[in-house]
C-alpha cells in the first residue's frame, strides 16, 4: 500500500508529467489547483498518520510541520496562480509559449521541496533542494525581460554556489559517518547520524557545519549571502515570490536545522547556535535598516523575508524548548503572513500597472477592499496584535530577555526598524492622492483573507492539540 509520505511526492510529479503535455493555459491552471488540492489532503492526512523511519524517509514530528505550511500555501498559491498568470498573458507581459510549462514547473517544484522535507537520506535532502532551486530559476526568468533574466542569471550563480557548498559540507558528514554507522547508505541516514552523533569526529563536523551554514544559509536568504533574493522576488511572477518566500526559505531553514540538531548532539563539536544567533541578528538588523530604502514593492517585501529569516535563525540559534516553539510559530505565521502580502501585491501591481512605489498611491480611493486587505496583511507581518506574528516575535522576545537581558535589546531593535519602515511605506501606498492609470482587479480575494483569516485565529487563540504538536517538534530540535 502507497503510504502518505509517498504521496505527498509523488502526486506533485506525476501531475507535473501530466500538465506537461496540457498545451492550453486554462485547463492546466485547473488541474493544478486538483493537483495542490490533493496534495493538501494528503499534507493532512500525513500529519494524522503514523510517524516512520525508513532508509530514505522520514515522518517525525519535526518535519510534518513544514510539510503541512508547504502543502497549505502551495494550494493557495495555485489559487492565486490561476487568476494572476491568465491576467499576464491577457495583458501581453507573457507569450503563451513561455508559460506552457508554468503549472508543470510549479508542480515539480511543490514535490521537489516535499522530497527535501521528508528524506531521511541527507544526499536526497541536497538533491530535492537543488531541483527545486534549478525549476525556481527558470520560473524566475519567466518574462524574458533583460531585468528577468539578469535576476534569474544572478539567482542560479549564486544559489549554485550556495548549494555546491552544502554539497561539499555533506560530504564531509558522510565521512564523518562512516567510522561509526559503516559505508554506503548508512552514513548517509540522518537518522542513524544522529543516533550516533556522539561518536563522530568532532573536528570533521565542524568543518562541515561551516559549509553547510554558508552554504544552506545562501539559500535561507541570510545577510550578507543574500544578494540574489531581491533579484528573485521583484523580477519573477508574483506567485513564485510567494513560494520562494513563505516556502523554499523555509525548506533551506529546514536543511540547516536537521544538520544543527546533529552538530549539537556532539558534545565535543562547536556550539552551532551560537554562529546562528550571530548570523540572524545581523540579517535582521542590515534588512531592517534596507528597508528604507527600497522603490519597488516586491523589493520591499523581499528585504522584508531576509528580515523574518534573520528572526528565525535567532530563535532557532538560541536554542532549547521555548525558543524552538517561538521559531516554528514565527516560520508558520512567516510564511502565511508573507505569502499573503505578496497575493495583496500582485493584485496591486496589476491594478496600478506598477511595482514602483513612488506610483502606488491612493489605494483606500481606487481599489478600498485591496486596500483593508493590503493594509491589514502588512500590519499583521510588522508585528502589532492581534495577529500571529506579535505573539511569536513577543515569545521569542521575552524567551532571551529571560536568558539573556541585553541581548534581547538588539532583536526588538531591529524589530522596531523594521516596523518603522513598513508603516512609512503603508501610509504612502494606502493613503494620500492617486496616481497613474487604474485598472480593475481580476481574480479572488480569497487566498489572501484566508492567510489573514488564519494568522488572526492564531494570535487569538491557539488550540490545545497544535501548540503540543510544535512543542513536540521543538523538542526533537533540542
Amino acid at each position: 500500500m502507497i503510504q502518505p509520505y509517498q504521496l505527498v511526492v509523488l502526486v506533485p510529479f506525476a501531475s507535473a508529467l501530466l500538465l506537461v503535455a496540457l498545451p492550453s493555459y486554462r485547463v492546466g491552471a485547473v488541474l493544478n489547483v486538483i493537483a495542490s488540492t490533493l496534495t493538501l489532503a494528503i499534507g493532512g492526512w500525513l500529519v494524522a498518520s503514523d510517524r516512520f523511519i525508513g532508509d530514505y524517509a522520514i515522518v517525525d514530528e519535526f518535519n510534518i510541520v513544514f510539510v503541512a505550511i508547504n502543502t497549505l500555501v502551495g494550494f493557495t498559491t495555485a489559487l492565486f496562480s490561476a487568476a494572476y498568470i491568465g491576467h499576464e498573458i491577457e495583458s501581453g507581459r507573457l507569450s503563451p509559449a513561455f508559460v506552457r510549462f508554468y503549472h508543470a514547473m510549479f508542480q515539480a517544484m511543490m514535490g521537489s521541496m516535499n522530497v527535501a522535507l521528508i528524506a531521511n537520506n541527507i544526499g536526497v535532502m541536497w538533491v530535492g533542494l537543488e531541483l527545486a532551486t534549478l525549476i525556481t530559476v527558470v520560473m524566475v526568468g519567466l518574462y524574458r525581460t533583460p531585468q528577468a533574466i539578469e535576476a534569474a542569471w544572478k539567482y542560479f550563480i549564486l544559489a549554485s554556489v550556495g548549494i555546491s557548498l552544502a554539497f561539499f559540507g555533506t560530504i564531509l558528514i558522510y565521512l564523518a559517518g562512516q567510522p561509526a554507522v559503516g559505508e554506503g547508505v548508512p552514513a548517509m541516514t540522518w537518522s542513524l547520524l544522529h543516533g550516533a552523533a556522539a561518536r563522530l569526529d568532532p573536528a570533521i563536523l565542524d568543518l562541515a557545519f561551516i559549509f553547510l551554514l554558508v552554504g544552506y544559509g545562501t539559500k535561507v536568504g541570510l545577510a550578507p549571502l543574500h544578494a540574489w533574493l531581491p533579484d528573485a522576488h521583484s523580477e519573477g511572477p508574483t506567485p513564485i515570490s510567494a513560494v520562494l518566500s513563505g516556502l523554499l526559505l523555509n525548506v533551506a531553514l529546514y536543511a540547516l536545522l536537521r544538520f544543527k540538531m546533529l552538530v549539537a548532539a556532539n558534545p565535543q563539536a562547536l556550539n552551532p547556535g551560537e554562529i546562528m544567533v550571530v548570523m540572524g541578528l545581523v540579517s535582521l538588523i542590515f534588512a531592517a535598516f534596507m528597508l528604507y530604502q527600497r522603490r519597488d514593492i516586491k523589493r520591499l517585501f523581499a528585504y522584508s523575508s531576509i528580515e523574518h529569516m534573520g528572526l528565525m535563525v535567532f530563535a532557532f540559534g538560541m536554542g532549547g524548548p521555548l525558543a524552538n516553539l517561538a521559531g516554528l510559530l514565527h516560520m508558520a505565521m512567516h510564511s502565511l503572513t508573507k505569502s499573503g502580502i505578496f497575493f495583496a501585491v500582485g493584485h496591486i501591481a496589476q491594478a496600478k500597472g506598477t511595482q514602483r512605489l513612488a506610483d502606488i498611491r491612493g489605494l483606500s480611493v481606487t481599489h478600498p477592499r485591496l486596500a483593508v486587505l493590503f493594509a491589514l496583511a502588512v500590519l499583521a507581518i510588522s508585528g502589532l496584535p492581534p495577529f500571529g506574528v506579535f505573539m511569536s516575535e513577543f515569545l521569542i522576545l521575552t524567551t532571551t530577555f529571560a536568558r539573556d537581558p541585553w541581548l534581547a535589546l538588539l532583536p526588538a531593535f531591529g524589530l522596531l526598524v523594521g516596523f518603522g519602515a513598513l508603516l512609512l511605506r503603508l501610509q504612502g501606498t494606502v493613503f494620500g492622492e492617486p496616481v497613474g492609470p487604474s485598472h480593475r482587479v481580476d481574480g479572488s480575494f480569497v487566498p489572501v483573507m484566508l492567510h489573514l483569516a488564519l494568522v488572526l485565529a492564531a494570535g487569538i487563540f491557539l488550540p490545545p492539540m497544535l501548540v503540543a504538536w510544535f512543542q513536540r517538534a521543538a523538542e526533537l530540535l533540542g
